[in-house]
């Protein structure tokens, strides 16, 4: 029960925050940005975060160290399994309600909100932004880190909140786009380690 309540607890903080920053969206494209914020080594760090080799190198490490524990887990691969399906499962949720929402970026109306018809390019993502793939895969893996390695969870979702905020600096997406993703992250994550818990 304390778990389902922390669930709607986030859910409810994510769609709080969600509304909040949407007065801010056309504010913060005009006003937070740094064009070259990927030509800086500390920007395409960040953004890395929400690619997913990133998170499938990470999941191999871990793969590789639990095979080696002695003795043996009970579960060895599983933690490495749910590093990788966490932010894959992120990724893929916010890329279809993308196709749903079809809220284009903003580049496209000047910071103000435009959306694109159902008539046009129906299964195709691309030009679309609400929510963040980048941020739901970053936040997708910081948040299963966070559950597997609870000593770390500072460090993941830093640097999930730095993606989503380079997303932001480079006009690609609004602030509420990276909101939206950070819950489906969070969400995403809860959801498998509900599923499949590792044994303590």
């Amino acid at each position: 029960m304390g778990q389902s309540r922390a669930a709607w607890r986030a859910l409810a903080i994510t769609l709080v925050a969600f509304v909040a920053v949407s007065f801010l969206d056309t504010w913060a494209y005009h006003n937070i940005r740094l064009s070259g914020v990927y030509n800086e080594d500390w920007g395409r760090l960040l953004r890395v975060m929400g690619f997913m080799g990133t998170w499938a190198a990470l999941a191999l490490a871990v793969g590789l160290h639990d095979a080696g524990v002695r003795p043996p887990l009970e579960r060895p691969r599983r933690r490495a399994w749910l590093l990788l399906w966490s932010p894959a499962l992120a990724g893929g949720a916010a890329e279809l309600l993308k196709l749903v929402f079809r809220r284009e970026r903003p580049g496209l109306h000047d910071g103000l909100y435009g959306f694109r018809p159902f008539s046009e390019r129906l299964f195709h993502g691309g030009g679309l932004a609400l929510p963040s793939s980048h941020a739901a895969v970053a936040f997708g893996g910081a948040a299963m880190l966070a559950y597997l390695f609870p000593r770390t969870r500072w460090v993941g979702y830093s640097l999930a909140a730095g993606c989503g905020l380079t997303r932001v600096l480079a006009g690609a997406h609004f602030l509420s786009d990276v909101v939206m993703a950070a819950g489906i992250g969070w969400l995403t994550a809860w959801l498998l380690t509900r599923k499949w818990p590792v044994p303590r």
